[in-house]
C-alpha cells in the first residue's frame, strides 16, 4: 500500500496581500508583479521543479483605497491560469470563481475550458464573496445575505457538476470514414430549474483527462463548513495550532462522512506563513524584521474594516475600547470571522488597538511573527513542525504563502529535501493530472 504524503500548494500574491502591505518595496520583487506575467512564469516554474501540486491565485471584485496593494491591480485568475497552462506541464491550476457574481453556465464553461488547455490541471476555488460593496458593481443595491449566498453557492456547483457531465464517454467519435463527429445519444441536456438558477444546457465542450476540475472551498461557518464537506475535494483553513488545525480537519472529515462521502476524498490544507533562519533565534530576527517592515499599525486599521464590510475603523481613537455595535456591519460580509473579533474584544476589554494587535498575531501564528510559530526556525525546526502536525493528523496538504522570494529559495532548498527524505513529501509528479497527482478518485 502505497504511504500517504503531503501535498503542497502554493499562494502567490504578488506585490502584497492583507497583512504584508509593504512587501512590495523587496527589491526582488517587481514593483508591478502581480500584473507581471513573466514574475508569474517563473513562480509557477519554481513551484513545479519543486513538485509542488497546485499554484492558487485568490480574487476579488470590490477595492477600496485601503485595500492591499495586490488587491488594487492583479490579473483575473483564469486568463492568468491559461497563460501559466502553457508554459509548464504538471503544476495544478486553482483559480478562485465567486458564486455569487458568476453565472454557472460560465463558470462551466472557463474552467472546462482551461481543463482542456492544461490537460487536466484546473481547480476551482469557490467562494460566495465576503467584501459587501461587490454589489455595487453588479448592479445590485446591497450584498446577498449569508444563507443566500451559501445557498446559491450549493445550486451552483450542483449545476456546474452537471453540464461538465453534459458529454458521456465517446460522445465525440470525430470518425472522418463514416463522417460522424457526434454521437447524439452521449449528449446530455441538463435542464436545470431552481430556486437561484435556469440552466438548459448541455455544455459546449468536452472533458477533460481528469474528468472535471477540482473544487476547492475555505469556509468556517457552519454553512461554510457544510458546503466543503459537501462538495470540495481540498478544504482550505488557517493553522493556528496543531490541536485546533486537527480539530478541524476531523470535523470535516465527519460531516464528509455524513454528507455520504468517503472522507479520504477530502484533503484539508491550511495555510501557512513560515521563516527560515540559519538558526532558531535567527529565523526569529528575521520575522522581527519583516513584522516591522511589511506593515505598520495604520495599515493593519486601514485593512481592518474588510472583515466588518469595509466599516471604515479610521475614525475611532484606538487607545479607546473597542466600539461596540460593529458587528452590524458584517451581517452580509466575513460574519463568523468579524463575530469571534467582537467577542474575544468584550470578552476581555480591549481596546481597538489591541485588537488588531491581537488579530495580526493570530494571523501569524500561521507562520511569520514574533518568532513564536512552529513554521518559524531553522530549516530542521520547520521541517520537524510539518512532519508532526501531518503525521498527528492536522492536514493532509499545505497552501503555502509566496511572501519574499529568498524565504522561497530556503524552504525548497533546506526543507522540502529533509521532508523529502524521510517520504513525507514525493519526489516525482504521480501522474500528469491534477486529480492524479492529489490521490484523489477518478470521475465517471
Amino acid at each position: 500500500m502505497t504511504k500517504k504524503q503531503l501535498k503542497l500548494g502554493i499562494v502567490a500574491t504578488g506585490v502584497g496581500g492583507p497583512g504584508t502591505y509593504n512587501r512590495w518595496l523587496d527589491p526582488e520583487i517587481p514593483a508591478d508583479a502581480s500584473v507581471n506575467i513573466d514574475w508569474y512564469i517563473d513562480v509557477a516554474k519554481q513551484a513545479e521543479d519543486a513538485k509542488f501540486d497546485w499554484i492558487f491565485i485568490v480574487d476579488s471584485q470590490f477595492i477600496t483605497p485601503h485595500s492591499p496593494p495586490h488587491y488594487l491591480s492583479r490579473l483575473e485568475p483564469l486568463t492568468l491560469l491559461s497563460a501559466l497552462a502553457v508554459v509548464t506541464k504538471h503544476i495544478g491550476l486553482a483559480g478562485t470563481l465567486s458564486t455569487s457574481y458568476n453565472d454557472p453556465f460560465s463558470i462551466a464553461r472557463r474552467l472546462a475550458s482551461l481543463d482542456l488547455i492544461s490537460r487536466g490541471r484546473a481547480g476551482w476555488n469557490v467562494v460566495t464573496t465576503g467584501d459587501a460593496g461587490t454589489a455595487g458593481n453588479f448592479s445590485l443595491e446591497e450584498h446577498y445575505d449569508y444563507a443566500t449566498r451559501h445557498a446559491r453557492a450549493a445550486e451552483s456547483i450542483d449545476v456546474v457538476r452537471g453540464l461538465w457531465r453534459s458529454y458521456e464517454e465517446g460522445a465525440l467519435p470525430r470518425d472522418r470514414e463514416r463522417k460522424q463527429f457526434l454521437e447524439p445519444s452521449k449528449l446530455r441536456t441538463l435542464n436545470h430549474k431552481g430556486e437561484y438558477f435556469s440552466v438548459v444546457g448541455p455544455l459546449n465542450i468536452e472533458r477533460s483527462p481528469q474528468g472535471e476540475p477540482i473544487i476547492f472551498q475555505a469556509g468556517d461557518s457552519e454553512p461554510g463548513r457544510d458546503l466543503g464537506a459537501r462538495y470540495a475535494d481540498v478544504i482550505f483553513t488557517h493553522a493556528t495550532t496543531l490541536e485546533k488545525t486537527r480539530d478541524f480537519r476531523a470535523d470535516l472529515r465527519t460531516r464528509a462522512r455524513k454528507a455520504g462521502r468517503n472522507p479520504d476524498s477530502l484533503l484539508v490544507a491550511p495555510g501557512i506563513k513560515f521563516i527560515i533562519g540559519d538558526t532558531d533565534e535567527h529565523a526569529a530576527e528575521i520575522a522581527r524584521h519583516y513584522d516591522e517592515q511589511d506593515h505598520s499599525f495604520e495599515q493593519a486599521l486601514g485593512e481592518f474594516g474588510r472583515l466588518f464590510g469595509w466599516h471604515d475603523f479610521t475614525r475611532y481613537d484606538p487607545d479607546l475600547p473597542f466600539p461596540a455595535d460593529v458587528l452590524k456591519h458584517a451581517e452580509r460580509s466575513w460574519y463568523t470571522s468579524a463575530r469571534r473579533i467582537v467577542e474575544h474584544a468584550e470578552a476581555n476589554g480591549l481596546t481597538l488597538r489591541q485588537v488588531i494587535e491581537s488579530t495580526r498575531e493570530k494571523s501569524q501564528a500561521a507562520g511569520v511573527g514574533k518568532g513564536t510559530s512552529p513554521f518559524v526556525g531553522s530549516a530542521l525546526t520547520v521541517a520537524n513542525a510539518i512532519t508532526e502536525w501531518f503525521e498527528n493528523g492536522a492536514f493532509d496538504a499545505v497552501n503555502i504563502y509566496l511572501e519574499h522570494p529568498s524565504q522561497f529559495r530556503r524552504l525548497v532548498r533546506d526543507v522540502l529535501p529533509i521532508l523529502r527524505e524521510r517520504g513525507v513529501i514525493r519526489s516525482h509528479y504521480a501522474g500528469t493530472t491534477l486529480r492524479e497527482n492529489l490521490g484523489l478518485q477518478d470521475i465517471v
